[in-house]
């Protein structure tokens, strides 16, 4: 008579091949959670990409000066006079207490007037206006504009040289030499008075508000 199989031989084989077919556990991550270090290794190209086009595109649309975007010096225009002269008017002293000078005949320029030309490149030539006419005239005929500065002078020598080289001033530009004239303060006052041939006094008027 045979001997029958064990059962508990049998229950130790079949967990035995259970265990060995089943699959091991997975340890890859899911796609979802490896996406966004995907899309960030995707954007960084994109970004830079399109600075670099951004830049180039600003770079083209600058716009440049004549002498940044000519790459070789252009010839002077002989038309042009890069350093000027420019007479400017003295204003007579008020004979107050103070100055190197106090005599009523002496005459002035501020030195801020001078250094405001300069700083233009332009030289200055002094225009003293109690001085001889035809050494005023002779002067004038040198220089290639004339500066009036601010003062109180409302009548007298003053009046008459600066009516009388304003007249001259009208005479170049009418000839077709350009010569320009800057009157500060007072003195462009003074040249509407000269243009308008009347001295209305505006002090009784009524002005509205």
């Amino acid at each position: 008579m045979s001997p029958r199989p064990s059962l508990s031989s049998s229950s130790t084989n079949l967990t035995d091949s259970q265990s060995i077919s089943s699959p091991p556990p997975s340890t890859s991550s899911s796609p979802s959670s490896s996406s966004p270090d995907m899309w960030n290794y995707l954007w960084v190209p994109f970004l830079v990409a399109l600075s670099k086009e951004l830049t180039s595109v600003k770079a083209e649309s600058t716009i440049l000066l004549p002498t940044e975007s000519s790459p070789s010096c252009p010839a002077p225009d002989p038309k042009l006079n890069y350093r000027p002269v420019i007479g400017i008017v003295s204003h007579p002293g008020d004979g107050a207490s103070g100055r190197l000078n106090n005599a009523t005949n002496a005459s002035y320029i501020a030195a801020s007037y001078v250094k405001f030309v300069e700083s233009a490149g332009a030289r200055v030539i002094p225009l003293i206006y109690n001085e001889p006419r035809d050494v005023l005239y002779k002067k004038l005929d040198m220089v290639n504009g004339v500066l009036f500065t601010g003062g109180w002078a409302k009548s007298g020598l003053y009046f008459e040289v600066i009516e009388a080289i304003f007249k001259k001033v009208l005479k170049k530009n009418d000839a077709g030499d350009h010569f320009p004239l800057l009157a500060i303060c007072l003195v462009m006052q003074l040249f509407s008075l000269i243009v308008g041939s009347d001295h209305i006094s505006l002090f009784f008027f009524n002005l509205p508000l």
